[in-house]
């Protein structure tokens, strides 16, 4: 029971990576809350982590609302050990088909959500805290058609520096989770037809050192490890989850 007396809040852990996250720390004797932006995607993660979590519905692009799941944890769960800022998306399109409204939603999400959600719960955490975000293997990679995307996780890398710089007075500390090709049902989301998604994932793979896709349970195991005192001498640091992507 790692995170035995532990308290957890998980953005984006109504799917994929959160939710795979959001059960391995359940098991692992934490108190966990979810974030999600989908009510019915929020509810069916509820049922399938057995109620055994608290379900807050929020779009963590809109500060408002941040702040009204900040004030909704704090009245349920008091404070906090653990903070993973996981939602994210990833929409991918060509420079020139690229326009505001496009931009605006992935940074807004992606980065502003990451930063907004770490400022109004960061108050609720304890001393020897730990706060933990989603990166990409594409923040290290200059693939055509993701410029848009790997700016905002390039932009999340940069904030595990600086936040963790900034925190680090209090004992909290903040490192970032690098995935790669990781079969979850954001590739759904891509706003790519069918036919493009399946042409990608096999075009990864054939760059992949380990030619296949990872599983959410391999990068939920890297948070629990990254959330626990088990890496109390690492903060600033991005953790590649890749099979081998980033690095070979």
């Amino acid at each position: 029971m790692t995170l035995s007396g532990k308290t957890a809040v998980i953005t984006g852990g109504n799917s994929g990576i959160g939710l795979a996250t959001a059960k391995l720390f359940v098991q692992q004797g934490a108190k966990v809350a979810i974030i999600g932006r989908d009510s019915k995607s929020l509810a069916a993660a509820n049922q399938e982590l057995g109620g055994k979590v608290v379900a807050i519905k929020a779009d963590v692009s809109s500060i408002e609302q941040v702040e009204a799941a900040a004030k909704e944890v704090e009245a349920k769960l008091g404070r906090i050990d653990i903070l993973f800022a996981n939602a994210g998306i990833a929409e991918f399109a060509p420079m020139d088909q690229v326009d505001e409204a496009f931009f605006d939603k992935t940074f807004d999400i992606n980065v502003k959500g990451v930063f907004f959600t770490t400022q109004k719960l960061a108050p609720l955490m304890r001393e020897n805290g730990v706060v933990l975000f989603t990166t990409s293997v594409v923040n290290q990679k200059g693939w055509p058609g993701t410029s848009v995307y790997s700016a905002s996780k390039a932009a999340v890398r940069s904030l595990a520096r600086t936040l963790a710089a900034e925190l680090l007075p209090r004992k909290i500390r903040v490192n970032a989770i690098s995935p790669g090709p990781i079969d979850t049902p954001i590739f759904g989301r891509m706003g790519l037809p069918q036919e493009a998604v399946k042409e990608m994932a096999e075009g990864i793979l054939q760059q992949t050192p380990m030619h296949r896709f990872g599983s959410a349970d391999e990068v939920a195991r890297v948070a629990l490890f990254l959330a626990s005192d088990q890496s109390s001498y690492i903060t600033g640091n991005e953790v590649n989850v890749d099979g081998g992507l980033g690095q070979l």
